[in-house]
């Protein structure tokens, strides 16, 4: 909603400016990402890179698994201090598998960074053959519709076909 309202105060402000006359393109950058083989690769990498992670949370959850199941079969038979002994191996185990969930999934995280890493140098081919592609047809602004809601924009300034078309001329 936020974003609508901005578009909507932008075009009235460039209106009232008397840029009215002002060219105004858009792109699906979801839709020229998932068309790119580049892109594609990145995801593919980082998706096996991601299953490795969660077999190792997995790996480290069955061990825990494992620990209550020895704990519960043999709590009435161990002494005291062995059921203490076996509780605080228990707790480093869960602990240690919550670091390694945040590390790695959480806000910031290894697959976080990794993915940032992997397209962010596609991400910025995109812009920079979108900003080429609007400077070369006198494009005063250019929008992504998978960022705000276009409720209504003629086909004819739909630059998405441009942009794939350019970005595979460059492989």
């Amino acid at each position: 909603m936020k974003r609508v309202l901005f578009i909507v105060i932008v075009l009235f402000l460039l209106a009232g400016s008397g840029w009215a006359q002002g060219k105004i393109g858009y792109v699906d950058s979801q839709r020229i990402f998932s068309e790119l083989p580049e892109f594609k690769e990145a995801e593919a990498k980082f998706n096996k890179e991601v299953e490795d992670w969660e077999e190792q949370a997995a790996d480290m959850k069955a061990e825990i698994d494992s620990l209550i199941v020895e704990k519960d079969k043999n709590s009435l038979v161990w002494s005291a201090t062995k059921k203490t002994e076996v509780e605080n191996r228990l707790t480093a185990k869960q602990d240690t598998l919550q670091q390694f969930l945040d590390i790695t999934f959480g806000p910031g995280g290894k697959a976080e960074r990794r993915m940032n890493e992997l397209s962010q140098p596609l991400k910025e081919r995109v812009i920079a053959i979108i900003r080429r592609i609007a400077i070369e047809n006198d494009y005063d602004m250019v929008l992504d519709a998978a960022l705000v809601s276009i409720a209504f924009a003629k086909e004819s300034l739909d630059l998405t076909d441009d942009v794939i078309s350019e970005v595979s001329k460059e492989n």
